[in-house]
């Protein structure tokens, strides 16, 4: 099983990397860990109430969740778990113990990745990622989209062709 990291601000249209991790890593199956990063506050308060940050997952539409629910029933077999996790910290060495504890294979970015802060606290990971010495990968949803579309629309067709026969 492979975990694979893959930094988000949430839009549920950021999901659709999830058709290319399953297909690129079958039959492995992979547990996914979508990442938000936020600097640390300069508020004393804001930093002992660290461990109650409920509000930060208000962030987090409905639709990103219903979109969730709809991969896990799409994908039973090779999904084990999705996940939301949240870094707090700037430093790369910070970073590097949160990814410890997460253990990833692999960080992934969807292509063209944009990084759009949900608040003002938000960091762009990238400053990050790209230091912290994990396997950083670039996917184009966009490609194995195409691919599955084609998967399920003909494949089907030439198996029921050759039952046939």
């Amino acid at each position: 099983m492979k975990t694979v990291l893959i930094p988000t601000d949430f839009n549920a249209g950021s999901l659709t990397i999830i058709d290319t991790l399953v297909l690129t890593n079958k039959p492995e199956t992979i547990s996914i860990i979508f990442l938000h990063a936020f600097k640390l506050s300069d508020s004393i308060t804001d930093m002992l109430m660290l461990s109650r940050r409920s509000r930060d997952y208000e962030n987090i539409s409905q639709e990103f969740y219903d979109q969730i629910a709809h991969y896990k029933e799409k994908y039973p077999n090779d999904i084990q778990f999705i996940g939301i996790e949240y870094f707090y910290g700037s430093t790369v060495v910070a970073f590097k113990n949160f990814l410890e504890r997460i253990a990833p294979s692999f960080i992934a970015y969807p292509k063209n990745y944009n990084f759009h802060p949900i608040n003002k606290y938000s960091i762009n990971p990238i400053h990050l990622t790209n230091r912290c010495g994990y396997n950083v990968i670039e996917l184009d949803a966009e490609e194995f989209a195409n691919a599955e579309k084609l998967f399920e629309t003909r494949i089907p067709e030439k198996a029921t062709k050759i039952l046939s026969t």
